[in-house]
């Protein structure tokens, strides 16, 4: 994701790069991707099919022509595509057929039972034993590159959310669907990252020693795969970058939290997270952080009102612990429904500082998508 530059002239990789048929063809041999190595630098985050026909929709309903040309260039920016449902699994397959050699195809995994057990937004299907579906479909493309991102929120909610039922409930599915995950996708042409939440979830002082932990030994009971990189940080967040003093430095408890940016997260976090014996470099979402100061609370997370398209995706992050920025959520797919009737409604998403109207998670929300557009910093 980042870098223009073809595998073909991949100094830094330690693996033989794959032959390329073209400009823009699918490599001719198999992928093989070096872990410990950043692999952005040699792949760019693929502008995967879906998202692309989601932003051209959303141009046809734009009228005025100057907003409609900035968000043409929308569709241009490599973003994840998330495998939330099983229904979605079918859109791997096509994803993978358009992208180029050069391109690395991003991924969520994020449909374990119970997931979001703190939140009723969303609600996984897919029981751990069944995620063979999609293991055999990155088996049978040894030609593509692929970056997954596993199960957002899901390990971190252990963590701060112990004490909930459906945490609790869920703690077995978690643990034992992400290693089985880390196990099965473990694969030579497969880059993984696993979730930690952001800098105002696990980077609390005192959470990062058990959040680390609790990552580790996933990644230990999964046999400690070797395609395994480290973890993504701010996954559909807002959190800035390197802002100082940040957003939430002047709450009352921001003693007990030093991690005030998702730098210094990434730092502390790492640097945990290489004590409990796990890969500790990140990547980080800033798909839609371009303005800060929005939120009332750092744990308002649904449609946050008044946000912006954030930096492009790019391996130039100025930090050797952060191998890449990326666009985690595809931006202008709603986080959450505000309907107060509907059964996924979660009072999250009718907070004062939640975009209103919104429709369920994961529906596209047109209004939001311009709202992005006119506050995205940098422009498009």
């Amino acid at each position: 994701m980042k870098v223009a530059t073809t595998v073909a002239v991949c100094a830094a990789c330690a693996l033989a790069a794959p032959n390329r048929r073209g400009p823009a063809a699918a490599c001719s041999s198999a992928v093989k991707l070096d872990a410990s190595t950043n692999v952005w630098k040699n792949y760019k985050l693929h502008a995967n099919t879906y998202y692309r026909s989601e932003v051209d929709k959303a141009v046809e309903a734009i009228s005025d022509s100057s907003l409609k040309s900035q968000a043409a260039k929308v569709a241009d920016v490599g973003s994840f595509l998330w495998i939330d449902t099983i229904e979605n699994i079918a859109k791997v397959q096509p994803a993978i057929d358009d992208t180029p050699c050069e391109d690395i195809l991003g991924l969520v995994i994020y449909d374990l039972p119970g997931r979001d057990c703190a939140a009723k937004a969303s609600n996984g299907e897919l029981a751990y034993n069944e995620l063979p579906a999609i293991v055999a479909i990155l088996k049978k493309n040894p030609n593509t590159a692929f970056a997954l991102l596993i199960e957002p929120d899901s390990l971190p909610n252990l963590v701060t959310n112990a004490d909930l039922s459906a945490c609790k409930n869920s703690k077995t599915a978690y643990e034992e669907g992400v290693a089985y995950a880390l196990k099965n996708l473990n694969l030579p042409n497969v880059v993984m990252y696993i979730d930690a939440g952001h800098g105002g979830w696990l980077g609390w002082d005192a959470n990062l020693d058990p959040g680390a932990k609790e990552l580790a030994k996933v990644y230990k009971n999964a046999g400690s795969p070797k395609q395994v990189r480290g973890f993504a940080t701010n996954i559909a967040g807002w959190n800035a970058w390197d802002q100082s003093p940040g957003e939430f430095s002047k709450a009352s408890d921001a003693k007990y939290n030093s991690c005030q940016n998702e730098k210094t997260y990434v730092q502390k976090f790492g640097a945990a997270l290489k004590s409990a014996g796990h890969p500790s470099h990140a990547i980080m979402d800033t798909g839609r952080n371009a303005v800060t100061g929005l939120r009332k609370e750092w744990g308002d997370w649904c449609n946050v009102d008044g946000a912006g398209f954030g930096k492009r995706p790019t391996a130039d992050t100025g930090d050797s612990n952060t191998d890449a920025f990326v666009w985690g959520k595809p931006g202008g797919e709603s986080d959450g429904t505000s309907d107060t009737g509907a059964t996924r409604y979660d009072s999250f998403c009718g907070k004062d500082d939640a975009y209103k109207p919104a429709p369920e998670a994961g529906a596209w929300n047109q209004d939001y998508f311009e709202m992005l557009l006119k506050n995205a910093n940098p422009q498009f």
